[in-house]
């Protein structure tokens, strides 16, 4: 399941979707809205398929709809393998790093003040520390969990704990509160990645077609 998010394959499901439509955003924009879908997908699965406290059997016997028998139960014993659970701690801790330390930031990389970099840590700590209940607890919503990280650490009730003072830092604080919320598109790049995101499917539709 993770090759589909490869660049080849972004490139050929990106070729497909421009042979459709005529889009408005850039080609990096809709590699980075495949890549976003195929990973809220992969997120489904895991939640739905994998993470389930059922046995190894019945992982197996619940082929995901789409799928070959033989691909699924080779996907099931790769997650349930040693190996398999260690790339999962890789993944976690790459978005981990890769979720928070773009923010409040010079632009050499270094955080703009010591106040900034500690709001950081404690970011990537609560991050890794519901990941971790997620990892376990298949009813914990991952889509929710950034925005109970920031509520925690920069909301109203531990505003005065965690937040720093003088308004440089204040500034700072409300960069991390703004890129939040920027995360949504503008109203043309929503319409852009719902078409982006048809073409997608049709394409998905076709390569499990093709592999049967």
């Amino acid at each position: 399941m993770a090759s589909y998010a490869s660049n080849s394959n972004k490139n050929q499901a990106l070729d497909n979707i421009k042979e459709r439509f005529a889009l408005e955003v850039s080609d990096n924009y809709v590699k980075k809205a495949l890549g976003k879908k195929w990973g809220d997908h992969k997120s489904t699965l895991k939640k739905k398929y994998f993470k389930k406290n059922i046995s190894l059997k019945k992982k197996l016997q619940n082929v995901l709809p789409g799928m070959l028998r033989y691909q699924w139960e080779d996907a099931v014993r790769f997650r349930n393998s040693k190996k398999g659970e260690d790339r999962e701690c890789v993944e976690t801790t790459n978005r981990q790093k890769q979720k928070f330390t773009h923010t409040a930031r010079k632009k050499d990389g270094s955080p703009i003040t010591t106040e900034a970099a500690e709001i950081m840590e404690k970011l990537k700590d609560k991050k890794a520390e519901y990941e971790g209940i997620a990892s376990s607890d298949s009813s914990v919503n991952l889509d929710d969990i950034d925005n109970q990280i920031i509520t925690e650490v920069l909301g109203p009730k531990s505003s005065q704990q965690y937040m720093p003072s003088g308004s440089q830092a204040q500034a700072e604080v409300q960069r991390l509160k703004d890129q939040m919320t920027q995360m949504q598109a503008s109203t043309v790049e929503q319409f852009a990645q719902l078409k982006a995101e048809a073409a997608s499917r049709e394409v998905e539709v076709q390569r499990k077609y093709e592999e049967l």
